[in-house]
């Protein structure tokens, strides 16, 4: 900064010291050398603080520019590197939602498969306990049926036997009964 500062001062203070030598034209011989000797001191004055400065600086302002490079290219490596990461990534989605998708179909149809395999199962269970209910059922229809059958025939029969049981035909099955006793064997009648 300094260094600019006085550069700047010196390139400000040529033109007047340059122009008042044209405006004094008659005192121009007496104060040239003097005029030229502060020149040159003001020039390698100046040429000093540069060559002294300058360098440094330059240096240093070379050095932090390569620097600001160097990261500037990491970071440039680094977002790349992620770009061609996340496109890569976002290549696969594509093949992975398909993927995704297929899996979770073939699982629906896998479990739909086995729900209605289940389904089935069950059906014929339920189609068996029913045929063994209704067998169950009828059997006992049947025998309830034949029991009131047979309760009804002995009723008819005993209708019948007391329409046709009167007093003589009564004294005829006992004379009957008492006959086939006395002519049974000894060892029947126990």
């Amino acid at each position: 900064m300094r260094f600019r500062w006085l550069a700047l001062a010196a390139l400000l203070a040529a033109p007047l010291a340059f122009g008042a030598e044209e405006k004094k034209g008659d005192d121009e011989g007496k104060w040239a050398p003097w005029k030229w000797a502060n020149f040159v001191i003001l020039a390698g004055g100046l040429g000093y603080l540069i060559g002294k400065n300058a360098g440094g600086f330059f240096r240093g302002r070379t050095q932090s520019i390569q620097k600001d490079i160097a990261e500037a290219t990491r970071l440039k490596a680094e977002a790349e590197a992620k770009a061609s990461e996340m496109e890569a990534k976002l290549a696969a989605l594509g093949a992975e939602i398909e993927k995704l998708r297929a899996d979770a179909k073939a699982a629906f149809d896998n479990e739909g498969e086995r729900i209605r395999q289940e389904t089935e199962k069950l059906l014929a269970r339920l189609q068996q306990q029913n045929e063994r209910e209704i067998d169950s059922m009828s059997k006992s229809a049947r025998a309830s049926l034949q029991a009131w059958a047979a309760q009804l025939a002995l009723e008819l029969a005993e209708e019948r036997i007391r329409a046709r049981m009167d007093a003589p035909a009564q004294s005829r099955l006992m004379d009957k009964f008492t006959k086939q006793l006395a002519t049974a064997k000894p060892e029947a009648r126990q």
